[in-house]
């Protein structure tokens, strides 16, 4: 049933890129702290080699991801076939919050398309990757991409971005603070 991995294969590799969504999850090292899930879409994911994926971090309501990423470094990206053969994979890893203010933004940021929801790079060392069955998972069709967050940014103005992150992407619910987004 489920197996381990010694690296991302570009088998493996080109399934994970065509999963619709995936989700990442992370906590603080406060055993009292809030474990995060997120879900992600959108054109947001890359294998960047064997044992390196990314995604681009769109602006959101909370800091969680970066700030236990900061805190910690603790990440696991899982995504599951909501289509064709049944499959999760977990990708565990050690990752890192890429800002725009970050002396490797421009490298980072250059294999994503340019959105200016874009608050980081999230970079992830993977330690292990692993598979299971996914036989509960069910079957769904995709009807498209949501287009708020785009109808979002356009209403805030993009100039206007970097002060919510500010006020809205400073800390975690927990108090931890984030990596310093449009800093």
């Amino acid at each position: 049933m489920g197996k381990t991995y010694a690296a991302i294969t570009p088998e493996l590799g080109a399934w994970l890129t065509r999963q619709p969504v995936f989700f990442v999850a992370t906590a603080p090292l406060s055993r009292d702290g809030h474990v995060n899930c997120s879900p992600k879409g959108l054109d947001t994911f890359r294998v960047l080699g064997p044992t390196t994926v990314a995604y681009a971090d769109l602006t959101g309501s909370g800091a969680e991801t970066a700030a236990h990423l900061e805190e910690n470094g603790r990440i696991v990206l899982m995504f599951c076939a909501f289509s064709g053969p049944p499959r999760i994979v977990r990708l565990h890893g050690r990752g890192e919050a890429i800002v725009r203010s970050s002396a490797e933004w421009t490298e980072a940021s250059a294999g994503f398309p340019s959105h200016p929801g874009t608050r980081a790079i999230i970079r992830v060392h993977v330690t292990r990757v692993s598979d299971s069955c996914g036989y509960s998972v069910p079957n769904m069709d995709l009807v498209g991409e949501r287009d708020t967050l785009q109808r979002w940014v356009q209403t805030k103005g993009a100039a206007n971005l970097p002060a919510y992150r500010r006020e809205k992407n400073a800390r975690s619910i927990d108090g931890l603070p984030g990596p310093g987004f449009d800093e």
